[in-house]
């Protein structure tokens, strides 16, 4: 279904999020509709492993080091975006992309069957101090404007831990379920 439009609410190691396929314009427009989010938010690509990061990022040697240290897990890596990044996922200004390589078994598979990254964003609505992570609340507030709501159990209420690795350094951008104490 993500192949054909799709956009989905999942499960993931740290909280529900919303997902669709890569530059898919019609999608990330529902998904931006849904969070109420502008142009310079900060997409994610959920990626299956390491090796798919190149094609949309560019990372350098110590980036790369700590990305490998930190994953599977709930991090995502703020990186300068490549041409092959469509634009509209791309921050308008920084050229950036957030990188996800979660440690879910659902996600894992879904990604494998896709043969892609998958578009995300932390299912968090405007208003809501936490993401959404009841499939019932999902439904009953968002159901109407997605297509699919994946049910594998329960997440974390928490979303991920966000650190912009584009500058040469690395910068906590959001404290989330993953530890960021070595780096504050």
């Amino acid at each position: 279904m993500i192949r054909e439009g799709a956009v989905i609410a999942y499960p993931t190691d740290s909280s529900y999020a919303l997902g669709c396929r890569i530059g898919d314009r019609n999608a990330i427009k529902r998904i931006s509709r849904i969070r109420r989010t502008d142009r310079k938010h900060n997409y994610t690509l959920v990626c299956a492993d390491l090796s798919e990061i190149s094609v949309y990022a560019r990372v350098e040697n110590w980036a790369y080091r700590l990305i490998k240290s930190l994953s599977p897990g709930p991090y995502t890596f703020v990186l300068p975006a490549t041409r092959q990044l469509p634009k509209i996922l791309a921050h308008p200004k920084r050229r950036t992309i957030g990188i996800r390589i979660p440690d879910h078994p659902l996600v894992n598979a879904m990604l494998e069957e896709l043969g892609e990254p998958i578009m995300s964003s932390t299912l968090s609505l405007p208003g809501d101090d936490l993401p959404l992570t009841d499939p019932v609340e999902i439904e009953e507030r968002i159901g109407h404007d997605i297509d699919v709501i994946i049910e594998s159990g329960s997440t974390g209420i928490e979303p991920t831990s966000v650190l912009d690795l584009s500058s040469g350094t690395v910068e906590v951008l959001r404290a989330g379920r993953g530890d960021v104490s070595q780096f504050t």
